[in-house]
């Protein structure tokens, strides 16, 4: 999901807006459940006496995986402690309940919010300090297993700017789930029409060429033959498109370079290496090969349509088999995803790797409870649990050949794009406090429909990038 606001702004939502409750918003609270098998540290009858405030309050961002594992971990960890009751807020627009909370120093104890939830609400709470250290909880052992929580999780992700975004030597953020994100595609489709996968640019676009051909049109329900494009995207949330820019940024320039612009130094994104990858995105755009309609689609329309095989490619991740479920799509789709081609066939290849996040406001009630119920999480019967119900997998080490029995083919298979692939993870330099600079708006919102039409080049986009790098170091060298 991912606007940053500012504590000035989240007042005046406070003031002027309307917290409301509606069909897509579900509040469950805590019952009689059916016993855990997890024993809390090893002790079958530990009560939770060791907690004086047993009630836990939980905000959850309800994205492509759905209630389903939320409603059954929470009657487990209630189970697994008598006498707990959480409180659980659910929704796809969970920022617009949390966020008067916030103003009112009222916020839950943790919070299940993707920095990819529209809203931006995880990366307001860093800019303003407002998330608490949880460097204990990962220093601690983990609730079924003889190891440090730390020791779990895959290698690099607490020490990066996302989990310890001050790089002070602690943790502000947990890890939740990982997945691989790329292009996806109709494996059946590809299969009957004997293409071959694009590896490099060159081939992705000889494969839009090819679809000019009418032997590849695609019939529609009214027996129409009509011309499949190479590709689409969530046009309303352009931001989709990092799944692109990232790691063709790590092929074109190097993982260097990248960390580099990830710090936000100057000069770094205004270079004829990063124009190679800017350029990529006006040509699918400008040389039509951008699905019709496209810049006016919410992610669910556009991933629909891909389905229905009016484009051969979409970006996105792991997830999407379980967001879209219960959509309609082509005669015998099958999910398929591979990383985002490269430039030259020999080139060290790159994928982006999803990531969501548990934190804990710094002014939550009961945020004892609330790291009892984070470790809680990382257990295997939660990793599997995640699995069963949600078709996901924990970015913890094994999960991804635990949570196998319960993951679809479809999902399992969409983790060998991993194969061969160097994976990568968003990591950009907490900004200033007080900053109102929302830097995916500068990469994709602002601008990007502006490139796919031909109305802005690309150079003039890297001077706009380069122009908010520079504001951002004065407010850096201002703190």
């Amino acid at each position: 999901m991912k606007k940053v606001v500012s504590m000035i702004a989240i007042v005046l939502i406070c003031i002027f807006g309307i917290v409301y409750i509606s069909s897509d918003l579900i509040t469950s609270r805590g019952a009689e459940q059916p016993s855990s098998s997890i024993a809390p540290n090893g002790d079958s009858d530990h009560p939770a006496a060791d907690f004086k405030n047993k009630e836990l309050n939980i905000a959850v961002f309800m994205g492509g995986y759905g209630p389903e594992y939320w409603k059954e971990i929470i009657s487990k960890f209630e189970a697994a402690y008598p006498g707990v009751k959480v409180n659980m807020t659910i929704s796809p627009r969970i920022a617009d309940v949390v966020r008067p909370q916030l103003v009112a120093g009222n916020p839950p104890d943790l919070l299940a919010v993707a920095d990819t939830e529209q809203s931006g609400l995880i990366s307001s709470l860093v800019k303003e300090k407002g998330l608490l250290d949880i460097t204990d909880v990962f220093e601690s052992k983990a609730l079924d297993q003889d190891m440090k929580l730390k020791d779990r999780v895959l290698p690099g992700m607490l020490e990066s700017t996302r989990f310890s975004p001050y790089q002070d030597g602690k943790i502000y953020m947990a890890p939740f789930n990982a997945g691989p994100m790329g292009l996806i595609y109709n494996k059946n489709l590809f299969r009957e029409k004997g293409w071959k996968l694009p590896e490099t640019w060159e081939e992705f676009f000889a494969l839009g060429q090819e679809l000019e051909k009418e032997e590849n049109y695609l019939t529609d329900q009214n027996g129409h033959k009509v011309k499949r494009a190479l590709f689409t995207y969530q046009g309303i949330y352009p931001d989709y498109l990092e799944e692109i820019m990232y790691p063709s940024l790590a092929n074109a320039v190097g993982m260097e370079q990248l960390k580099r612009i990830f710090a936000y130094e100057p000069g770094s994104f205004h270079t004829d290496e990063v124009k190679k990858v800017l350029d990529m995105f006006a040509k699918i755009g400008v040389e039509g090969y951008l699905m019709d309609g496209t810049l006016n689609l919410n992610h669910t329309q556009s991933q629909t349509d891909m389905m229905l095989g009016k484009a051969i490619f979409i970006v996105n991740g792991s997830w999407m088999e379980n967001e879209m479920k219960d959509s309609p799509r082509e005669e015998g789709f099958e999910f398929g995803m591979i990383p985002v081609p490269v430039f030259h066939q020999d080139d060290e290849r790159y994928i982006l790797s999803s990531y969501e996040q548990f934190s804990i406001p710094v002014r939550a009630k009961n945020p004892e409870l609330a790291k009892e119920f984070l470790k809680f999480l990382y257990t295997d019967e939660s990793v599997k649990l995640f699995a069963q119900k949600s078709n996901g997998a924990f970015a913890l080490k094994g999960a991804q050949e635990l949570s196998k029995p319960y993951l679809t083919p479809g999902v399992y298979e969409m983790f060998s794009a991993y194969d061969g692939a160097t994976a990568i993870f968003q990591d950009w330099k907490a900004l200033p406090k007080g900053s109102k600079i929302i830097i995916k708006d500068v990469l994709f919102r602002d601008y990007m429909t502006q490139i796919m039409t031909g109305k802005m080049t690309t150079e003039q986009w890297m001077e706009r990038v380069e122009q908010v790098f520079a504001q951002i170091q004065t407010e850096m060298a201002a703190e």
